[in-house]
């Protein structure tokens, strides 16, 4: 069974039909901020990553599944990136240099999910969507070193063997 989002009732301003989720980051953005005992978004996609991932179809019930099936399909970007990293240290250069890459936005070449978002309907729109997206992006590369290496700086095999998977039946860049 496919994991949902708990966040499916909030009220909340929605950016190309995406809700602008609060975050527990300090990390500078447009998104509001979150208590830090509480569950974000990011949260929930690391913890339910390794069993949504394994879905090729994924029942949207809210419009913050659409947020999670982007960050499942961010996490599995990022751990092909690390899959060759041996240490901490090149895990962190490899996930800095993917958090550099231009982040696309619905209407845009690259964008993976065309239907799933809405096109922006003013270059506001687009450029807070574009800035959301890497707030949140570089917020889960954070989190994801986290789980991905131990704590003596080798790699997790538990969670990088997951960057073999390919979410939704695509492939990831």
């Amino acid at each position: 069974m496919v994991y949902h989002s708990s966040f499916a009732d909030e009220e909340i301003d929605k950016a190309c039909g995406c809700p602008l989720l609060p975050l527990k980051s300090h990390i500078k953005g447009p998104a509001p901020s979150s208590e830090q005992d509480r569950t974000d978004i990011v949260d929930e996609a690391i913890t339910f990553f390794r069993a949504n991932v394994f879905f090729r179809n994924f029942d949207i019930q809210s419009s913050a599944d659409k947020l999670l099936i982007y960050l499942t399909f961010y996490i599995n970007v990022a751990l092909k990136r690390l899959e060759g990293c041996r240490t901490l240290a090149e895990g962190t250069k490899a996930i800095i240099n993917l958090g550099l890459e231009k982040v696309p936005v619905p209407g845009e070449p690259g964008f993976q999910f065309p239907g799933l978002f809405t096109v922006a309907q003013s270059q506001k729109e687009a450029e807070l969507f574009r800035n959301y997206l890497k707030q949140i992006r570089e917020e889960t590369s954070g989190r994801l070193l986290g789980v991905a290496y131990r704590s003596n700086g080798t790699p997790n095999k538990w969670w990088l063997a997951f960057a073999k998977r390919k979410f939704m039946n695509i492939i990831a860049p």
